[in-house]
């Protein structure tokens, strides 16, 4: 899987998390994204979770800056399995 496509997916996992339309690219952090607190970080990343079949360690995600990062962190995740 390509970063591009990790991007496709994680758009929808955006749509089914988000009231508003987010626009998912690899620029994009929380905080360009009003609705995107503290408590809709737990629920996105419990659906992107789900989504990719992996799971995240304590502190990874904190690390991410944006969705390029976080997309790069699924990858790396997926690949290790």
């Amino acid at each position: 899987m390509q970063q591009s496509e990790v991007l496709a997916k994680l758009q929808e996992v955006f749509d089914a998390t988000f009231l508003e339309k987010v626009d998912v690219r690899a620029d994009l952090s929380a905080r360009d994204v009003p609705e995107w607190d503290s408590l809709a970080q737990i629920s996105l990343i419990l659906a992107v979770e789900e989504a990719f079949g992996v799971h995240f360690r304590v502190g990874e995600v904190e690390a991410t800056k944006n969705v390029g990062d976080l997309a790069g962190l699924i990858l790396k995740r997926m690949d290790k399995g």
